[in-house]
């Protein structure tokens, strides 16, 4: 267990319940903020306050590998030292930007995330650097680092392709935490590591925001179309993120103080406003800029206007973006021609003061097309004097008609009639006309007396909508003159907008303490959000980003994307553009996700690895073809390499593929199964006497990495434990500590130390007496017949009266740990049963011990077989896991096993296996099949023989075919 302090971890090893290590920083060291254990390798990730990332490696001793006959080392291991190996950069610390949090990738372990305050993500990967063996002087402190000799499983050359930078555990060797002096004549190859930024998420400022979506999507312009999102900051810069990759597409710094407003002219322009702090006399300087989006360019739309006048309140983009009104806190109305950047009108002093303002969505600009298309049509006729000039005057025509269609909205030339209506502080709606430079005034209509102070109007096709500074909502039907009044009992209402779409009249409203959703054909809320009752999070600003969802911009510094329920947030990665191709699988539906692992894992029908899936017979639709390609191509080109190398075996493709997958399952098995097949092909193959006596020799250079506990080695495994012991015993402190010491000495059967610490006990201790016979007995006890008679007569009456622990210790004393085993199965220790058996008993009693452990883990009341498969694969009953595995209906797994077993001569020639294996091929064939992959359902039909049969018959059958065709 770790426990994190500022300025350092303490290790504690709880089966003592003390520190046995303390990894310490330096006075004038940033403190620690957040640490995380490494599961492949004895490794700790820390974060400190400075937002630095920091590798710390345990450092290697060679005391550890003294085996448990020989003398303790006379300078034990005093405590766990985790060396400094490397750091990423720091980021700049204000206050408000600092470290929140880091994540590990717990599937590779060689890459962290750090969350920043500010939203951003940063990405962090720990990357390997090979360099040669130099020699290290005795008093530097730092044990070298060495890559390992293994790749995905099996000990690979140094010519052979590999990727150490796949995971932490093909990083760095298994030697830099035991320590253990490498055989003569291998490759050492030191490693240094470094970390990288490999991925950086930028998040918004903090708020204040405004948000503005771009014009909505019509047929004409779908094929230019991108959803964007400009979002208005407090320190002046407006970013614009594209909604369906949820990436920012650009960041602007376009103003010097707080985005008050945005509003779009055209797809790819925007304009935007900014007020300063007002002075003594409450003038400020008003910033308005138009921006250019695909180049970045900004330029002050007013000119040299802006300095020591009244504050923008609001910009509005008339609909077909011609004109801009620009509406001041005390000085009159402006009107703007957004495509000259003149201005058409500035009121005079006498105009009324704008609460309110909206520009309506009718015009003539049909009409005005019509008219100049006749005109244009008369001309060419006049002039149409022979057959010979008929076609010139066709063509002509033509290019008139062909230019007056290209004439957008925006055009210089076409400027058509639009209408705006305002409010002024007594409620009163003006309505005034605009047409290229004229600007009239139409109407006027009074105050209606229900209503309060107009703060903001809607208006879309006959529906115009009005909200007051007192919650009341007043929906006007133009076309019927109907006009209708709500009052929403809420506060002032502080935005209103209509959805876009054609006929679609739902509205947003937002108000200081929330927002609604409306229908206006219905006239009644659709759904509501409130702050303090749903949320906890105060809304700052609202906006449709298409016609069923919307889009609130909130003070915890979030921008939320909602559905008109208002509810949810959650939005599918499969929905998303992605700007670059992405490997995950779980993208796919579960059938084509299946289907890709099946063609990564395994192609014995090519004859030769391939990675396009076009070639191979799949018989599905292109749509799932394409998106199967589309991952395939998404895998970087060091992971094609490995999986088109011919020589990369099976096995470590199963262990490559289930890393890539992240199944943290397959992960574990093919690791496990991995180094116990190639284990036992290497001692099968040592047939010469000088080889048998290499082959333990290579096998212990190169043992299970000890993440994996009792599945280990039983010779490492023992050295590991006397280490720890070892290490405990250094850390003792007081009397219990020193007993639970002394019983694990006695388990591990340093018998020799545990009597000089039984020795140890001080005589007015209360345990002094019985301490002082123990030692005697210890030392005392011979293996003669009548003096085990008693010693096992004692200890199975101890285990009899509730003394398990004391018992075991005496049947240790006399070697039989065998019976000492089963003594702690029965009493339901399954794993202290197990410890014990891998520390003391031969391989045989070994063995016999974690089977009977296996039977208990495949119990239904237990039901753990994922962990008896591994303990089978370290006992080497392949065929056994082979069955298991079967019968958990894990076809795949069970018929890749059966591959690598085979290719390895692991499985015993018998009727049962030959049943077995039939009956594994038969299943994988029909799996194979279910997944569209007629080949190898095939291939592995005709393997598996009579179990096959049917399926293979079936498959070739000529009515088959012709369903497929």
């Amino acid at each position: 267990m770790l426990l994190l302090y500022p300025r350092e971890i303490l290790v504690l090893d709880l089966e003592v319940n003390q520190t046995v290590g303390v990894i310490a920083i330096e006075r004038t060291g940033v403190p620690f903020l957040q640490v995380i254990p490494c599961f492949q390798r004895d490794g700790l990730f820390c974060l400190h306050e400075n937002g630095c990332i920091t590798l710390r490696v345990r450092r290697s001793y060679n005391s550890i590998f003294t085996t448990s006959n020989e003398e303790p080392d006379a300078d034990p291991v005093q405590e766990l030292t985790y060396d400094l190996r490397s750091q990423c950069d720091a980021i700049r610390v204000t206050k408000t930007v600092r470290p929140f949090s880091m994540a590990c990738c717990p599937v590779r372990e060689n890459a962290a995330a750090l969350v920043v305050s500010d939203g951003r993500v940063m990405v962090w990967e720990l990357r390997s650097a090979v360099g040669h063996l130099r020699a290290r002087s005795s008093g530097s402190g730092v044990s070298p680092l060495y890559s390992p000799v293994s790749f995905c499983g099996i000990p690979v050359g140094v010519l052979q392709n590999k990727l150490p930078d796949l995971s932490l555990d093909n990083m760095i060797g298994q030697s830099a935490i035991a320590g253990e002096e490498h055989p003569k004549g291998s490759v050492l190859q030191e490693v240094h590591l470094k970390f990288l930024l490999t991925g950086l998420i930028s998040g918004l400022p903090a708020p204040p925001f405004t948000v503005r979506m771009c014009p909505p999507l019509t047929t004409k312009n779908i094929k230019m179309y991108q959803p964007l999102l400009a979002v208005g900051t407090g320190n002046g810069s407006v970013l614009v993120y594209h909604l369906t990759s949820g990436l920012l597409h650009k960041e602007l710094s376009v103003h010097s103080c707080e985005v008050r407003g945005i509003e779009w002219t055209s797809l790819t322009g925007f304009l935007s406003f900014a007020t300063s702090t007002p002075n003594n006399m409450g003038l400020v300087r008003n910033e308005l800029q138009l921006v250019d989006l695909p180049t970045g360019r900004s330029i002050a739309f007013r000119g040299e206007r802006g300095n020591d006048e009244s504050p923008i309140e609001m910009i509005k983009v008339s609909h077909l973006k011609q004109y801009l009104a620009v509406v001041f806190k005390d000085k009159p109305l402006e009107l703007w021609d957004v495509r000259t950047c003149t201005i058409l009108r500035e009121m005079s002093r006498t105009f009324p003061g704008v609460t309110a303002l909206e520009w309506s969505p009718s015009h003539n600009l049909k009409s005005l097309r019509k008219k100049q298309l006749a005109t244009r049509e008369a001309m060419a006729r006049q002039t149409v004097v022979s057959d010979a000039e008929l076609s010139i005057a066709e063509s002509s025509v033509i290019s008139l008609l062909q230019e007056a269609e290209s004439k957008s909205e925006l055009s210089q030339n076409i400027s058509a009639r639009e209408h705006f209506v305002f409010t002024d502080n007594d409620g009163q709606v003006y309505h005034f006309t605009v047409e290229g430079n004229s600007v009239k005034d139409s109407a006027r209509i009074p105050p209606d007396g229900s209503m309060g102070s107009i703060t903001c109007i809607a208006w879309k096709g006959d529906m115009l909508v009005l909200g007051d500074m007192d919650g009341n909502l007043n929906f006007w039907d133009l076309k019927g003159r109907v006009s209708r009044g709500i009052p929403t009992h809420r506060s002032w209402v502080r935005k209103i907008r209509f959805a876009p779409g054609k006929g679609n009249q739902k509205l947003v409203a937002m108000y200081n303490d929330g927002a609604e959703v409306w229908d206006t054909k219905e006239v009644q809320m659709v759904s509501s959000l409130r702050s303090g009752r749903n949320v906890a999070f105060r809304v700052l600003d609202v906006d449709w980003c298409t016609s069923d969802k919307v889009i609130l911009a909130s003070d915890d510094g979030c921008l939320r994307v909602l559905e008109t329920s208002m509810k949810s947030t959650c939005v599918r990665v499969d929905e998303q553009e992605l700007t670059e191709p992405v490997w995950c699988p779980y993208l796919l539906v579960p059938r084509a996700a299946l289907a890709l692992k099946a063609f990564l894992l395994h192609q014995p029908w090519s004859g030769q690895y391939l990675l396009d899936i076009s070639h191979v017979d799949y018989p599905e639709n292109e749509e799932i073809k394409s998106l199967l390609q589309e991952q395939l191509n998404s895998l970087s080109n060091d992971i094609k390499k490995l999986l088109l190398d011919p020589e990369f075996t099976l096995l470590q493709r199963c262990l490559l593929v289930s890393r890539l997958y992240g199944d943290e399952s397959e992960l574990h098995f093919w690791t496990v199964a991995a180094h116990y097949l190639h284990s036992w092909s290497q001692e099968k193959s040592a047939s010469t006497p000088a080889a048998q006596e290499a082959a333990p020799r290579d096998r212990a250079s190169n043992p299970l990495d000890i993440c994996y506990d009792v599945l280990c080695e039983n010779a490492y495994f023992q050295k590991f434990q006397l280490e720890r012991v070892n290490l405990q015993e250094a850390k003792r402190s007081t009397y219990d500590h020193t007993r639970k010491c002394t019983d694990q000495l006695l388990l591990l059967g340093q018998t020799d130390r545990a009597v000089q610490l039984l020795l140890e006990t001080s005589a007015d201790n209360q345990h002094y007496y019985c301490d002082a016979l123990k030692a005697c007995l210890v030392t005392t006890v011979t293996s003669s017949g009548p003096s085990q008679s008693t010693i096992k007569l004692v200890a199975t009456n101890m285990i009899a009266s509730g003394k398990l622990a004391e018992g075991v210790q005496l049947l240790c004393l006399i070697d039989k740990a065998a019976d000492a085993c089963r003594y702690l199965q029965t009493y339901g220790e399954w794993s202290r049963a197990a410890w014990l058996a891998k520390v003391r008993l031969s391989s045989e009693e070994c063995a016999d011990v974690l089977k009977r452990w296996v039977d208990h883990l495949c119990s239904p009341q237990v039901n753990q077989k994922s962990k008896a498969l591994l303990v089978l694969l370290s006992l080497g009953c392949f065929s056994s896991v082979a069955e298991m595995l079967h019968s958990m209906r894990y076809f795949d797994r069970a018929a890749l096993f059966v591959e690598a077993c085979l290719q390895y001569g692991a499985l015993e020639v018998g009727q049962d296996t030959d049943r077995l294996i039939s009956a594994v091929y038969a299943d994988y064939a029909r799996s194979l099949k279910s997944l569209g992959f007629k080949q190898g359902a095939v291939l592995f039909a005709s393997k598996a023989g009579a179990a096959g049969r049917d399926l293979l018959n079936e498959l070739q059958s000529p009515k088959q075919e012709l369903a497929e065709e």
